[in-house]
């Protein structure tokens, strides 16, 4: 599984990664975990809001910080 973390770099990006590193942590799994700040490959998802939530190439959501129990919905 492949998570991705589009948005340019703002507080509320970095809060989304910080939280699906610790969404991670408590699965248990082996998730790897890339930030995606380049403007282009963002609007190539077709997300307009950040920050944005992509697992294994699909968009999950998009314009707000997820919780650490909404990200282990999407990972389990």
């Amino acid at each position: 599984m492949k998570i991705e973390i589009l948005g340019t770099g703002c507080t509320k990006c970095n809060e989304l990664f910080n939280r699906v590193k610790e969404a991670i942590a408590k699965s248990g799994k082996f998730i790897q975990i890339e930030k995606v700040e380049e403007p282009i490959k963002i609007i190539e998802y077709g997300v307009m809001s950040t920050p944005a939530l992509v697992v294994d190439g699909k968009v999950k959501f998009s314009g707000k910080v997820l919780s650490v129990d909404e990200i282990l919905e999407f990972i389990n």
